[in-house]
């Protein structure tokens, strides 16, 4: 993850650092690699899963045949409106509308002229909040997109900047989530998301399992990602394991204690 300009012992340069390796977690840094692995398998190579609490994707997994129902299930609530940039907004001031802001936060598809540029950019200025926001931390958001979009052209073999091949995509969706703490003004929680992969029309679709830590605080009327919350999901977990990745239908996902997300209506 880039790093904001400036000093790591300035509390408020650090805080926004998190907000941002926040917001990159899923669709900036979860790109498939390429090769020939089979959807849902593990990636080779990838990071592990650790104790210490970290706002970045971790190492993916195969689910098991056998189907499990999950034991909890959410209908999230929608946004009350769409910004001028597209995006779901407006949610209300309840643990699960904050929830709802960061799965839609980190729902992204990347296709056609669509870049993970527009995406990452969108979601900065719809859902960090005020304080994490500043020209330099735009720039880094911009800049690290950029790399990933460089990154993509690559395996689906197009020049940088241009659309990617007709049926190409990277879609990334959550699947569950795990409150860590919750009040009137500030809902921290896991998420977990499946990324998938096409290269093309007549590609295989591939996909992996991520995880990652958000926190959100109420301000003026609305659920945003700061980096202050997070800061603080992470000092509330660290030191305990974290939940396992498990996919909706895999008994590990009950004993992880993930909830279920069901479309809303």
């Amino acid at each position: 993850m880039g790093r904001t300009r400036g000093t790591w012992n300035s509390k408020s340069t650090w805080a926004a650092g998190i907000a941002l390796a926040a917001l990159l977690a899923f669709t900036g840094y979860a790109i498939l690699s390429g090769g020939d692995e089979d959807t849902d398998t593990p990636s080779k190579g990838g990071p592990s899963a650790s104790a210490s609490a970290s706002p970045g994707p971790s190492a993916t997994y195969a689910p098991p045949d056998d189907w499990t129902e999950p034991n909890s299930w959410a209908a999230l609530p929608r946004g009350e409106r769409t910004d001028d940039r597209g995006s779901q907004v407006g949610f209300p001031q309840s643990t699960e509308g904050a929830v709802a802001m960061m799965v839609t936060a980190n729902t992204t598809a990347i296709e056609g002229e669509q870049s993970n540029v527009d995406e990452q950019l969108r979601i900065y200025r719809s859902y960090i909040g005020a304080a994490d926001q500043s020209s330099e931390n735009a720039e880094q958001i911009e800049l690290a997109a950029i790399q990933t979009d460089k990154a993509l052209a690559k395996q689906m073999g197009v020049s940088p900047g241009q659309p990617l091949p007709p049926g190409a995509y990277v879609r990334s969706t959550v699947v569950g989530y795990k409150v860590i703490k919750k009040s009137d003004s500030e809902v921290s929680a896991w998420l977990l998301s499946r990324v998938v992969q096409k290269n093309g029309e007549m590609e295989k679709e591939k996909g992996s399992y991520t995880r990652s830590l958000a926190g959100a605080q109420w301000e003026d009327g609305d659920w945003k990602l700061t980096g202050d919350a997070t800061a603080r999901a992470q000092q509330e977990v660290q030191g305990q394991a974290q939940p396992a990745m498990a996919a909706p239908g895999d008994a590990a996902f009950n004993r992880a204690g993930w909830t279920a997300i069901r479309q809303a209506s």
